[in-house]
């Protein structure tokens, strides 16, 4: 008997939680720190992040109006581990321009109103794009938007559970239409740690070459056959 889309997806994540526990993820201190880090992260990899975060914590500037008042030149320095730090700067700065000048530096205002409404918000941001967007919704303003990433890409084409041209937008309806069983307040964690089961098993085993999908909790979930194409 074929197995139903949504049986399949939420099977998943018992899996992986079974192999990884709860990931109380995203590492980040505060919604606002889990805002820079999320523009920061683009291109990169966590740990290179996490150093250019280390610096603005040592220069006493990650709060939204000391860190928009200092310098670009400054600012792009203390980015420079983050890589593409040119680029973050001017993308970071877009962020706390409206921020700042908009919202008064208030997240909470900030993030106040329906979810597609922030959402539309965040994306007029230049620089911000929908895996950002939704990164800064589920994990700093409370709202339930599924982020969607490289690692879920991969992971859900080697399942057969999304065709190889899939846009984010599908890949997203896909994981809302058959991830909501939950009811709202449980479904924010739910969909949190969702997410970040998928990074972990995209970096321990569903990697680009060579998967280990013998040793990966997702294994029962492959299709006949059981390897990936790549």
């Amino acid at each position: 008997m074929t197995r139903s889309r949504a049986t399949d997806l939420r099977r998943a994540y018992a899996l992986m939680r079974a192999r990884y526990g709860h990931r109380h993820w995203w590492p980040g201190e505060t919604p606002f720190e889990v805002c820079v880090g999320a523009i920061l992260t683009q291109n990169t990899s966590w740990s290179n992040v996490e150093r250019a975060i280390a610096n603005l914590k040592a220069a006493d500037v990650l709060e939204p109006r000391r860190l928009y008042a200092l310098p670009e030149r400054r600012l792009a320095t203390l980015l420079r581990p983050a890589g593409y730090f040119n680029v973050k700067t001017r993308r970071l700065r877009a962020f706390l321009r409206e921020l700042v000048e908009g919202y008064d530096a208030a997240l909470p205002a900030w993030f106040a109103g329906p979810t597609p409404a922030v959402r539309a918000r965040l994306l007029a941001v230049k620089g911000i794009g929908p895996e950002t967007a939704d990164s800064m919704l589920l994990y700093a303003g409370g709202h339930a938007s599924f982020v969607v990433d490289a690692y879920t890409r991969r992971i859900f084409q080697r399942h057969g559970w999304c065709a190889s041209d899939a846009t984010y937008d599908h890949l997203q309806q896909l994981c809302v239409a058959n991830l909501n069983h939950l009811p709202t307040p449980r479904r924010l964690d739910y969909w949190q740690d969702y997410h970040a089961q998928l990074v972990m098993v995209g970096k321990d085993f569903c990697r680009p070459r060579r998967p280990d999908c013998a040793h990966c909790p997702l294994h029962p979930l492959l299709p006949p056959g059981g390897q990936p194409k790549s």
